[in-house]
């Protein structure tokens, strides 16, 4: 009788936790990546193999307070230009204020030039970048879970940001050696994924991601997740 009474204590338990919701906003108007749409099957795939809840929209009205409220982290998957009106932003900022994650990938830099919060958010702003091309990038935070699985150095091919306006209080997970390729502009202190709290939230962005096939590499999709479980604080 008490095994079968554990037994129901422990389905109760199971039954009533609430599963992390994520909201992933593609929307675009500026470049528009063909990767989107692998991006979000990745990141949906994630969720459905960790436990997370996945909602993808490019519709910005689902930014407003109390739709919000369901969500603990909000992912900008690629987004260019100016996705967001005034009351919008100022949803999304409450959002944050009260506790909400943020992640940026690959040009969420390219994102809302004329919002310095989102600006100091998403932790810096895109300035240029070269040609597509193979590079090494150098670990600097081992213990962290978007990295902790990745060797020291990791080659990887993909399309490498250079930044303006960085946030001096990110804290730098991956950095890119210069050397390794042709048209960085940063010098030995070249950021590509970095993280930090800030207002009230979380916030990680990676500079990975443009490209389709980079949404197979195993290493890149264990950093999303990593990413991603930092956002959720698991």
């Amino acid at each position: 009788m008490k095994s079968i009474l554990i037994v129901v204590v422990l389905f109760f338990i199971v039954s009533c936790r609430t599963t992390d919701k994520v909201l992933v906003f593609s929307k675009t108007t500026g470049f528009r990546h063909e990767s989107i749409e692998t991006g979000i099957k990745t990141i949906q795939a994630l969720g459905k193999e960790n436990n997370f809840e996945v909602t993808n929209t490019e519709d910005a009205q689902q930014f407003s307070v109390e739709n919000l409220k369901q969500y603990k982290l909000v992912v900008f998957l690629n987004t260019t230009g100016d996705v967001l009106n005034d009351d919008e932003e100022k949803a999304f900022e409450t959002f944050i204020k009260n506790g909400g994650s943020f992640m940026g990938i690959h040009s969420a830099t390219d994102t809302e030039y004329d919002w310095p919060w989102y600006g100091k958010l998403v932790g810096a702003y895109f300035l240029s970048h070269p040609e597509q091309a193979t590079a090494t990038l150098i670990r600097v935070n081992e213990n962290h879970p978007s990295t902790k699985h990745l060797p020291e150095q990791w080659v990887h091919y993909d399309e490498w940001y250079n930044f303006k306006s960085f946030n001096q209080d990110i804290s730098v997970l991956l950095r890119l050696d210069e050397s390794s390729y042709d048209g960085g502009v940063h010098g030995d202190y070249h950021p590509i994924a970095w993280y930090h709290e800030f207002d009230g939230g979380r916030s990680f962005y990676t500079g990975l991601g443009h490209t389709n096939e980079s949404y197979a590499v195993p290493e890149f999709k264990q950093h999303l997740l990593g990413g991603i479980l930092y956002c959720l604080i698991r």
